[in-house]
């Protein structure tokens, strides 16, 4: 017997793991069946769907709503602090801390889209600048585009768009839409980081925003 080509048989860890893990599979995709739309006027769009799943069974309801794209700006300004807006939130019926942010605005006059299709949609850049500018007066000429994301993969199919820009300077008052009432607030990167710990910066896009800017801030650095 060569005992040179003999291989040694999977360890306890390895079977334990394969086990827990399970046979991995390669259609993990679901397919729409049914899709009702519960309500679709020009701010929103709300589907009462039914789905395959891959093994062949069917399952309703599942909900999803469609929503324009959005950006989310980082700003900070010529002393290194930071651009918020105080604004009431009705889903969690608080008023909260966050970053200049705003729909990017179609072409369509739709208050929804189609995810990463923005054949409609205003440019991500555009929409950041212009919403800085009318949410706080400030405008930047450095500008640098972090990362695109889904809102909420689970229930919504519009994306985020997020942005830092920096050395922010004051040239023009605030011009508000007719529902917006914000009040623009300053803070130190070490206030920001305190509210994010006590639950006083509440929306969590804005707080990844936060650590990809501090990312690539320490990546220039």
């Amino acid at each position: 017997m060569d005992v040179g080509t003999t291989e040694p048989s999977p360890g306890p860890q390895l079977r334990r793991k394969e086990i827990l893990m399970g046979k991995k599979r390669d259609d993990l995709e679901w397919e729409e069946v049914k899709c009702e739309h519960i309500v679709k006027d020009e701010w929103i769009d709300i589907r009462r769907q039914a789905f395959r799943f891959p093994n062949g069974t069917v399952f309703e309801p599942f909900y999803s709503y469609s929503r324009r794209n959005y950006v989310v700006i980082v700003a900070s300004d010529t002393d290194g602090n930071y651009l918020c807006v105080r604004q009431y939130r009705q889903g969690i019926r608080k008023v909260t801390t966050e970053f200049p942010a705003g729909g990017m605005e179609r072409t369509d006059g739709k208050e929804y889209g189609a995810g990463e299709d923005n054949v409609n949609s205003e440019d991500a850049l555009i929409a950041a600048k212009r919403e800085l500018l009318e949410e706080t007066g400030y405008e930047s000429d450095e500008w640098a585009f972090l990362l695109s994301i889904p809102s909420n993969a689970t229930i919504a199919d519009n994306y985020a768009y997020v942005f830092k820009a920096e050395n922010c300077r004051k040239v023009a008052s605030q011009k508000l839409d007719d529902t917006e009432f914000l009040n623009v607030e300053l803070h130190t990167g070490k206030e920001l980081e305190e509210m994010i710990y006590s639950g006083d910066f509440q929306q969590s896009v804005h707080v990844m925003a936060w650590l990809l800017a501090n990312r690539a801030k320490k990546d220039d650095n």
